[in-house]
């Protein structure tokens, strides 16, 4: 650590970004003044599914990681969340990917050493150099560690988050949006998400956290949520209410063993002591014989 100055990105502060011109698509791109007036810029990080990338790594660390809010708020608003092509382990086609590798261009990415992890963080494959061509192969090799097969949409799925993402809704409400924005979504409509969570942080105490708190309490529905957020747009950790929106407008979230039950009423969701009393909920919802996934870590392997 002493022989490095260590910056953190400020993505609120206009004299701290380099405005990069606008994609294209029309994203607006700025991105920190020392990335981009290096001489030589180097990008690590993991390869693993996302929500809107695809598959995260290579050239987001830059184009999001080192970002100008205006980029973060645009990529992840409504026109590409609603886009059918940001979807998890999806790279063609995905206007997230496309803009942000646009995005790092401009930045001057020139380099990366990224890795794939299995669910211990051992490193299974390690790859460096040129960012499209070393981001393209870890990503292959990604697909084949990540993604697993399912036979069919289910009635419920039982999604585990994570130490620590387990801690506050924010990070919590991960499982049911990435098992819903799989290529296909894992729980057919009308069926049921059931995620164990203490939220002991309660919806998370960062800005983004807030906003997304802020979102899901006050509108009175979820199609507000939607509405609004599609007449004027998301800042960033707002998106996140959007996202769970699209969730709860086709199936129920239901937050088992919380300890904020109330702020999880008030965020349009169904909190239950036990998962004794959640399954027994979605029984009498659905009134058949359930058909059920489990997924201890939801947020690593992606099915398809």
């Amino acid at each position: 650590m002493a022989r490095y100055r260590v910056i953190d990105n400020e993505p609120q502060n206009p004299a701290a970004l380099v405005d990069l011109g606008v994609t294209p698509g029309g994203v607006p791109v700025s991105v920190h003044r020392a990335a981009v007036e290096t001489e030589f810029l180097i990008a690590t990080g993991i390869v693993e599914p996302h929500q809107y990338a695809g598959y995260s790594g290579g050239r987001k660390t830059v184009a999001v990681g080192a970002a100008g809010e205006p980029l973060i708020a645009y990529t992840h608003g409504p026109v590409f969340v609603d886009h059918p092509g940001t979807r998890l382990g999806r790279i063609e086609g995905n206007p997230f990917h496309e803009a942000i590798t646009e995005a790092a261009r401009r930045a001057k990415l020139g380099f990366i050493l990224n890795v794939v992890l299995d669910d211990d963080k051992r490193i299974l494959k390690v790859t460096a150099g040129e960012p499209q061509a070393a981001f393209q192969e870890l990503a292959a090799f990604a697909r084949s560690v990540y993604e697993v097969p399912i036979p069919h949409q289910y009635d419920i799925a039982i999604g585990g988050a994570g130490f620590p993402k387990d801690a506050n809704l924010y990070q919590a409400s991960r499982v049911p949006s990435y098992l819903f924005f799989a290529p296909t979504p894992v729980v057919r409509p009308g069926g049921f998400f059931i995620i164990p969570a203490q939220c002991q942080e309660g919806a998370g105490e960062g800005v983004g956290e807030q906003r997304f708190l802020t979102a899901l309490r006050d509108a009175p529905n979820v199609q507000t949520i939607l509405e609004n957020a599609r007449l004027n747009g998301n800042p960033p950790g707002q998106q996140r209410a959007f996202v769970v929106a699209k969730v709860l407008e086709q199936t129920c979230i239901v937050i088992v063993g919380s300890e904020c039950p109330d702020l999880m009423a008030v965020c349009k969701m169904i909190p239950v002591a036990t998962m004794d009393i959640a399954l027994t909920l979605a029984q009498h919802e659905l009134s058949q014989r359930l058909d059920v996934l489990i997924a201890p870590l939801a947020l690593l392997p992606l099915p398809v």
